[in-house]
């Protein structure tokens, strides 16, 4: 019963851990960040062609978490698309957490 009540703690201490690390984002300081997205992103049912045709999303709008999520993938080349990976890749945790709360907020 003892190693259950140790491991508990030590799950309960983790989860506190990684939620005092989390970056909070800042959708005004976001504002000098989304030109890098904007030409993709930022035009109505745009398409792009490389490295194939597909819509490009709309960011405005969208759960700050699923943008987190979907950057950090990119970032960590988890997720292929080649332009992407480059912009992910030159972002910080608060670029990232910036956007998110930009997008994720009223951003359009």
């Amino acid at each position: 019963m003892q190693g259950g009540r140790s491991l508990l703690a030590l799950v309960v201490l983790s989860t506190f851990s990684l939620a005092a690390q989390a970056v909070e984002g800042n959708a005004d300081a976001a504002r000098d960040k989304i030109s890098m997205c904007v030409g993709c992103h930022g035009i109505p049912g745009y398409k792009t062609a490389f490295p194939h045709v597909y819509h490009v999303p709309k960011l405005g709008g969208q759960h700050p978490a699923y943008i987190i999520k979907a950057l950090e993938q990119y970032r960590a080349g988890e997720r292929s698309h080649p332009s992407m990976r480059a912009i992910a890749a030159s972002l910080s945790d608060q670029d990232i957490a910036d956007l998110a709360a930009y997008y994720g907020g009223d951003g359009k």
